[in-house]
């Protein structure tokens, strides 16, 4: 999970907390002198792009951002500036998805997100149905097994191999709700105390003005070169919209690619042809039967991905001991979803990996 060029404490285990990740991107800030470039407690209200001369240009585009913001405590000291690029990295962690359920305003009970899910003591002798089996689903029920009465992990995909607590059981996806009583798919009722939707998240772009043309429908983003760089504004990129991905490498040669076509170093394709490979990438998606909303999705797909930007960035391969720990854990992970964080792994040499002592 490291940046290539920092590596994580060697003295933490393999399966870090937040806070740990948390100190780790202070610690980068600091030993990479990055404190004094940032402003902190800003929000940007509004970015929009602006035409000039290509001569008053440093990037040679004919367009500049202007970009306003002010303190989050005082959003009347508003200033607005003008920028030669942007660089969105908002991440898409804070808007959560919930579905439409019929019926769902009736229900007796607590709703939440696992965006504000904290501890399982919250949840202590409940009924509580899960909705949603991707990472967070599967270790929010493992981890309300040690408090809640029952779990219910409603979904629609294939089962889980690997063995779960007995208080927690798999079931069919929702199809209904009446107050305190669940329908599910099977037409099986089930009377909970609270619903927890574990069913990902929006992307929001609330500063974006509509002249930034960012088209979002579905959960997919157009028109993104690469799923990184705007092809009508090639001085706009987004790092980290792709999902299911080992994230900081990929952040690494995604910036290096949006810096290597700012400088010049890496020459854009035209726009027809950055959309044409857009395109071509999406109806592939398409036609392996992913939704629409899997547009940006890596899973698999994130290795030859990271390798071409990585080529077209001019800049090293992400190593190959990286992929091979990723596949390695997901593996196990399927196995032993209860108990695969109890391994603890160090990296031998830019190919390889093992179990440490």
């Amino acid at each position: 999970m490291a940046f290539p060029d920092f590596p994580f404490d060697k003295q933490l285990p393999s399966f870090i907390k937040h806070q740990d990740v948390l100190q780790y991107l202070e610690k980068y800030a600091t030993h990479f002198n990055l404190l004094q470039h940032i402003k902190f407690e800003t929000q940007v209200i509004k970015v929009q792009p602006i035409h000039c001369p290509k001569e008053q240009s440093p990037t040679g585009q004919d367009q500049k951002w202007e970009v306003t913001s002010a303190p989050v405590l005082d959003s009347k000291k508003s200033v607005t500036e003008e920028y030669d690029a942007v660089i969105v990295c908002n991440g898409h962690y804070a808007v959560p998805l919930i579905p439409k359920v019929p019926g769902l305003e009736t229900f007796s009970g607590e709703i939440i997100h696992s965006h504000t899910y904290r501890a399982p003591e919250d949840f202590k002798n409940q009924t509580v149905l899960c909705l949603g089996a991707a990472a967070s689903g599967q270790d929010i029920s493992i981890d309300l097994s040690s408090e809640a009465k029952m779990v219910y992990l409603c979904h629609n995909k294939s089962l889980i191999q690997s063995p779960l607590p007995p208080n927690v059981q798999q079931k069919p996806g929702i199809q209904s709700v009446s107050g305190s009583t669940v329908t599910l798919n099977n037409g099986e009722e089930i009377s909970a105390d609270c619903l927890l939707f574990c069913t990902g998240y929006h992307f929001r772009f609330p500063f974006l003005t509509e002249s930034c043309h960012l088209h979002i429908e579905e959960e997919r983003l157009t028109p993104l070169y690469k799923h990184l760089i705007h092809t009508e504004f090639p001085t706009l990129s987004f790092i980290g919209i792709c999902k299911t991905i080992c994230p900081f490498p990929q952040f690494h040669v995604q910036i290096l690619l949006v810096l290597a076509a700012l400088d010049g170093s890496f020459q854009l394709p035209s726009k027809e042809e950055m959309d044409a490979d857009t395109e071509a990438d999406y109806q592939k998606r398409l036609s392996e039967g992913l939704p629409k909303r899997h547009a940006h999705t890596m899973g698999n797909r994130q290795w030859a991905y990271n390798d071409e930007i990585a080529r077209l960035a001019g800049c090293e391969l992400i190593q190959k001991s990286v992929k091979n720990l990723y596949d390695a854990v997901h593996e196990t992970r399927v196995k032993n979803l209860v108990g695969y964080k109890r391994v603890n792994y160090e990296m031998v040499n830019e190919c390889s990996y093992s179990e440490a002592c």
